[in-house]
């Protein structure tokens, strides 16, 4: 199978230097030309546990097409930030053949967006979570393993998917996994995104921020409420690496004893990551861009709005994020507070 790579940084970088050291013909296609410049003189390197570095094929945007030499790409990973899917899709949509399909290594439910452009038949869900981040040109740190699920749209278990997920099991992680429920773990990481998100209005690990006790009702509402959106669009969220969705449903009695082991398992899990604090930080505190939280957390809330359930913690956590990438606020602790105050509020 041939891997055409569509945004080389911290996930896509990532995957196919693997893919590429297990011997894949893959060729990497980034919009950032001194990236794409440093792989073609030097390699990608990738560093972490285990560092490693890899000769392969890469090009701009531009240079897709002639690099593909007029083949049809066969698998497509797209790896670009949720707000450049269309974007990202318009130049390669010409070239696809009969057999193409695009597989959606991102954030937020972008597969449909994907779907929409090139049809499902074409589109194969992912559900990334592993840890890594782009530290400059032909540099990507590889944070640790989490979990990766990957599936058909409507659910079929299909020999493309099937092959896509034995060569990713041996190439890259061995716990991949297929899966008939896509949709259900994409919302299950947005349940886990909204908590990820609010560890970074602060300056602080995610760890941290997860098991500080005064921390805990607010990131277990903010989950129960992507949770209660979820099921309202008769999708069954499915949990991961530690994040229990059911737990964070709001039931009565509140599941309060499920919540705290889902909580201490995810900052166990977090702990033993290299990248301690999320990109959604690195996006505000060091990159100084804007993060995909419309996306994710307020594509949550506008789904909440379309089938009557509100998420208000998560509109606000919007806000707060907002101010952040505008500069009107600070990375401090009083976001948090606020945050806290507002659930107490809404639910106590």
């Amino acid at each position: 199978m041939h891997f055409t790579v569509i945004g080389a940084g911290a996930i896509g970088g990532t995957i196919g230097a693997h893919l590429a050291r297990a011997g894949h013909a893959v060729l990497m296609v980034d919009n950032v030309e001194e990236h794409v410049n440093a792989i073609e003189r030097s390699g990608l390197t990738i560093e972490g546990n285990r560092t490693f570095q890899v000769r392969v094929p890469s090009a701009t945007v531009a240079g897709m097409a002639d690099a593909l030499g007029g083949r049809p790409p066969e698998a497509v990973l797209l790896a670009v930030k949720a707000m450049h899917t269309s974007g990202a899709l318009e130049p390669v949509v010409p070239l696809l053949g009969t057999e193409s399909f695009v597989v959606s290594m991102q954030n937020g439910l972008n597969e449909a967006v994907i779907a929409n452009r090139i049809g499902a038949e074409k589109t194969v869900g992912a559900f990334v979570n592993f840890g890594a981040d782009y530290l400059g040109p032909g540099r990507i740190m590889f944070g640790g393993a989490g979990a990766l699920y990957l599936g058909e749209l409507d659910g079929r278990l299909s020999p493309r998917l099937q092959h896509l997920g034995a060569i990713l099991k041996d190439a890259f992680l061995e716990h991949t996994t297929l899966t008939q429920n896509i949709w259900g773990y994409l919302w299950g990481k947005l349940g886990y995104a909204s908590m990820l998100f609010a560890t970074a209005v602060v300056d602080e690990t995610m760890a941290e921020v997860l098991a500080d006790p005064g921390c805990r009702s607010l990131l277990a509402n903010l989950a129960g409420e992507v949770v209660a959106v979820a099921d309202a669009e008769g999708v069954r969220s499915e949990g991961f690496d530690g994040y229990d969705p059911n737990a964070m449903r709001f039931t009565t009695p509140r599941d309060w004893d499920g919540i705290q082991r889902s909580l201490d398992r995810l900052v166990e899990f977090n702990r033993h990551s290299l990248k301690q604090k999320s990109g959604i930080w690195r996006d505000l505190a060091v990159r100084r861009r804007r993060t995909e939280v419309d996306m994710q957390i307020g594509a949550v809330v506008d789904v909440g709005h379309r089938t009557g359930v509100r998420a208000p913690l998560n509109e606000q956590l919007v806000a707060v994020i907002h101010d952040l990438e505008d500069g009107r606020r600070e990375m401090r602790r009083a976001n948090l507070d606020e945050l806290r105050r507002l659930d107490e509020e809404l639910y106590h």
